[in-house]
């Protein structure tokens, strides 16, 4: 399961979406998430479905990675789903036994959470699946850029993000290592009820964080060998350039959006 967490792991391919600008693939994605909320109509998902699955297509990814990612939310999105559909009032009594009701709008706001949640998964992990963790600290820090005019170093602060992003897939890898010892050693975390598998991810905590620490002292270590010394004076071998499929994109995103507010209001 642990394994199966997509967010911040990269696959180099050749692709239309690879060779986009990072900067526009980051703006792109945050139009893509706004536009999900834009949505007030299970019609209007129907463009967002077409467009990421032509996304996934001309970005040749495989959909074994998109199927990996939403396998660890699928217990999430029950929990959404129950949740809203047994705690949201309304006037269109569907189904009622005891206490329980059921209502036509608890399913309708249900419905709206479990596709918002697929979806921006899927666009999150488009994101990282797409873009080299250098490409995006470099977007990263082009686009936060203007916080350098009230002192804040964007390059330092891109840097931090890509790192913490870079490092998810790592940390998980680490987890599975160490459950997999302590299983080795007798450890049961399948048993029990949900305070008691929580008590037995101790173990596993602490050398995750030891493990952690270590990790981080050796970059800090290799950084400072390599004379890193932030963004001051740094020159970079590719230097960022719009190009016409960055316009295709932007085209795209657009199109989109245009036809989900249509169906918002038609």
């Amino acid at each position: 399961m642990l394994k199966d967490i997509t967010i911040g792991q990269y696959v180099p391919a050749n692709s239309f979406v690879h060779k986009l600008d990072p900067r526009i693939k980051i703006i792109l994605s945050i139009i893509y998430i706004i536009d999900l909320f834009l949505i007030n109509q299970y019609f209007g998902y129907i463009f967002v479905l077409v467009f990421t699955a032509i996304t996934i297509m001309v970005s040749k990814i495989q959909l074994g990675y998109i199927y990996r990612g939403l396998k660890p939310i699928f217990i999430l999105l029950i929990i959404t789903a129950l949740m809203n559909i047994f705690m949201t009032p309304g006037q269109n009594l569907i189904f009622k036994y005891g206490i329980i009701k059921v209502y036509r709008e608890g399913l309708n706001i249900a419905g709206f959470m479990v596709l918002r949640l697929i979806f921006l998964i899927i666009g999150t992990s488009l994101l990282t699946l797409t873009t080299s963790p250098i490409e995006l600290t470099d977007g990263l820090e082009k686009l936060m850029s203007p916080l350098k005019k009230i002192g804040i170093s964007s390059h330092e602060l891109a840097m931090m993000m890509t790192i913490a992003l870079r490092f998810i897939p790592t940390l998980i890898d680490e987890t599975d290592k160490i459950m997999k010892a302590q299983m080795a050693r007798g450890a049961d975390f399948e048993s029990g009820n949900l305070l008691q598998r929580a008590k037995s991810l101790i173990p596993v905590l602490v050398p995750l964080f030891i493990s952690s620490f270590r990790r981080a002292d050796e970059l800090a270590m290799a950084m400072e060998a390599r004379c890193y010394r932030g963004g001051d004076g740094r020159t970079r071998m590719k230097i960022l350039k719009l190009h016409s499929r960055d316009g295709i994109a932007v085209l795209a995103i657009g199109i989109l959006v245009i036809f989900s507010v249509w169906s918002r209001f038609y």
